[in-house]
């Protein structure tokens, strides 16, 4: 079994302290990482692109518009990538998808990045084009499905629902984990990361200085098995850089993939 670290974080905008933004996804040890608010090329801070490369990482998946990306580490190889702008809600913001698949490790993946809606219906609608697509790409590279995001609302509303009810549910499913043992000399992300298994806390994402909502979220489909799922906290990241990276909280999961 492989072990794949993959992370979910909005950086609203990339408004906040870079350099602490930086020292966070840094952190996160992810291999493939899921953003949201994720300017493009034309922001004054160089946008997704600088910060990727500023974190050793790389885009690997960006929509048009909508502000969604996938980046990828150095550990993955790219495999496809393809955004999608959702259907249009007059009055709504544009939201899109943005999916990469990669490969790290001999494990392959599908990782789909969304902002959902602040408006119920469209983020359901959304949902349902956004699971659509992620199985078509899933069974064209016969790999196993994993969607990161902010999902703007919490677990016990329709939306979110309707995503548990087709994939896993990271934070809860990480509670029935268990470590994976690691070859000697592999990646630090086989070997659990140097974390316990599990999903310790709340997993409450927002807002970032006094969180009480989770509302960014990773699910996993089948042919992946949820070693651990944590904040930034159980994450390693610790002082003030969190608070002072962006309004959310970050997500990171291990995940086992393969035999």
């Amino acid at each position: 079994m492989t072990v794949v670290r993959v992370a979910t974080y909005n950086v609203r905008g990339m408004k906040d302290s870079v350099p602490a933004l930086v020292r966070v996804i840094t952190a996160l040890r992810a291999d493939v990482l899921c953003l949201q608010e994720a300017p493009g090329p034309l922001h004054l801070r160089g946008g997704r692109a600088a910060l990727a490369r500023a974190c050793g990482m790389r885009v690997a998946a960006a929509a048009r518009l909508g502000g969604v990306a996938v980046l990828a580490g150095p550990r993955c190889r790219v495999l496809h990538a393809e955004g999608h702008v959702l259907r249009f809600f007059a009055g709504l913001q544009v939201r899109a998808l943005a999916v990469a698949v990669v490969e790290a490790g001999g494990a392959r993946l599908a990782v789909g990045s969304v902002h959902l809606d602040l408006h119920g219906a469209a983020r359901l609608r959304h949902a349902s084009e956004i699971m659509a697509v992620m199985r078509r790409v899933s069974a064209a590279h016969d790999a196993a499905v994993v969607l990161g995001g902010d999902i703007n609302e919490q677990p016990h509303q329709p939306t979110w629902r309707y995503l548990a009810a087709q994939l896993l549910d990271c934070h809860p499913a990480a509670a029935r984990g268990g470590p994976v043992p690691a070859p000697a000399g592999a990646h630090p992300a086989d070997s659990g990361g140097g974390h316990p298994a599990g999903a310790p806390g709340d997993g409450h994402t927002f807002p970032a200085r006094n969180p009480r909502m989770r509302i960014d979220a990773l699910f996993a489909g089948p042919g992946t098995r949820v070693v651990s799922c944590v904040g930034a906290g159980g994450a390693g990241v610790s002082g003030d850089d969190p608070a002072a990276a962006s309004d959310h909280l970050p997500v990171v999961a291990e995940l086992g993939v393969g035999g």
